[in-house]
């Protein structure tokens, strides 16, 4: 694979540049649905709508195929017959992926029921399929094995390939054998809502104190909730767990098993609107992950945007490379709930180092995580795939 913007650009690829690309994101979900990758979406879409033609293809939650313009992108939601193996089952995928006509195919994973369609729906066309990698599949070993032979072919058939870390692509399984496709472009954060006044604010401060750690997430085993309510026995404050998921129950036992009702919270989902609302109520921000699932945390930058210092953890993942030990927060080791509860009772007790970190966190996410640079190197990928096909074909 010939470097990205190596060459100099065809006259093909120069009229491009002034003519909108027909852009098609393929994903898992779409906001409103909540969760990290599903806000990437978002974004990525709302951002390149403003220079190209983009549509989104994804899962509905429901039997049936709803289309919609969702702030300017159209979305098609298609009909979801049930889950297996958390995998989506859409049967009519293929057709709503073959019925299209695109320059750029760009499919985020993990997704096997998105990895299938479009293998069953692809046709000899000059189309560019791009990749992001948001997670290795790290605990379901039986679907990563039965889906190996599509995700292989997919994967040979991708142009290039998106890693949001260094650190998740050098220690990445699944993209060694591809690794000569990869680009690493990290998430972009849309940060012009940090200056908005939120009414909740106030009423959460009331009720929850001046020692408020915040947590958000789905409440799911790789996220290490638990580890944290077991880290605030020890903690002085009131920690607020965002997000809702199948350990709900679990969680809740285990705050009551060790008497932490009146300083545990959880909040259940918050719409984006109001998360914050939270962020700018708490003190510091938990993110305790225990298991390499978690690739990045686009948590992280959610808060870091809004001045709060990050406990995050030392997985081999971009987790540790989001928010940086000693300059906007500490780094603890995974499962580790002695040494979370040091970190959280040490930036609780300092207003000075909270800010400082705090500080760096929020230049960190405006100059290295912005979603306009985001976007725009996301478009000129775009681009470069697209010129290096036509090369191809002139030379054939």
């Amino acid at each position: 694979m010939p470097p990205i913007g190596g060459t100099e650009p065809s006259t093909k690829a120069r009229a491009r540049a002034l003519d909108p690309m027909r852009v098609l994101q393929l994903g898992k979900y779409y906001y409103p649905f909540m969760g990290g990758i599903e806000t990437h979406l978002y974004d990525l879409c709302v951002a390149l709508s403003r220079s190209q033609n983009v549509e989104a293809v994804v899962c509905n939650t429901a039997p049936r195929t709803v289309r919609e313009v969702v702030d300017g992108v159209s979305v098609t939601r298609v009909a979801t017959l049930g889950r297996a193996a958390s995998t989506e089952i859409c049967p009519t995928l293929p057709l709503e992926l073959s019925r299209r006509s695109y320059d750029v195919v760009h499919l985020h994973t993990p997704n096997p029921m998105g990895m299938l369609a479009y293998w069953l729906a692809e046709k000899p066309s000059r189309h560019a399929l791009i990749v992001t990698h948001h997670s290795d599949v790290v605990r379901q070993a039986g679907l990563r094995q039965s889906f190996e032979p599509i995700f292989r072919r997919v994967m040979a058939r991708a142009d290039a390939i998106i890693a949001t870390s260094r650190r998740y692509l050098d220690t990445s399984k699944e993209l060694r054998a591809f690794r000569e496709k990869c680009v690493v472009i990290p998430y972009g954060l849309r940060t012009e809502c940090d200056q908005k006044a939120y009414p909740l604010t106030a009423g959460l401060r009331a009720r929850y104190g001046d020692r408020v750690v915040l947590a958000v997430g789905r409440l799911i085993y790789y996220k290490g909730f638990d580890v944290l309510i077991e880290a605030m026995s020890v903690v002085r404050g009131s920690l607020l767990i965002v997000g809702d998921g199948p350990l709900r129950s679990t969680l809740s036992q285990r705050v009551q098993a060790l008497g932490l009702q009146e300083r545990v919270t959880l909040v259940g989902e918050v719409h984006n609107q109001e998360l914050g609302a939270y962020l700018a109520a708490a003190d510091v921000f938990a993110f305790p992950s225990v298991a390499r699932s978690e690739a990045f945390g686009i948590a992280q930058l959610e808060a870091m945007a809004a001045g709060l210092p990050v406990v995050n953890t030392a997985l081999d993942s971009g987790v540790p490379d989001v928010s940086i030990d000693g300059e906007t927060g500490i780094t603890v080791a995974p499962s580790d709930s002695h040494a979370l509860a040091n970190a959280l009772e040490l930036l609780l007790s300092s207003p000075a180092l909270r800010r400082r970190y705090g500080d760096a966190g929020r230049h960190r996410v405006q100059t290295r995580f912005s979603w306009a640079h985001m976007s725009a190197r996301i478009a000129g990928l775009y681009r470069d795939v697209l010129d290096r096909r036509e090369r191809a074909v002139e030379v054939v």
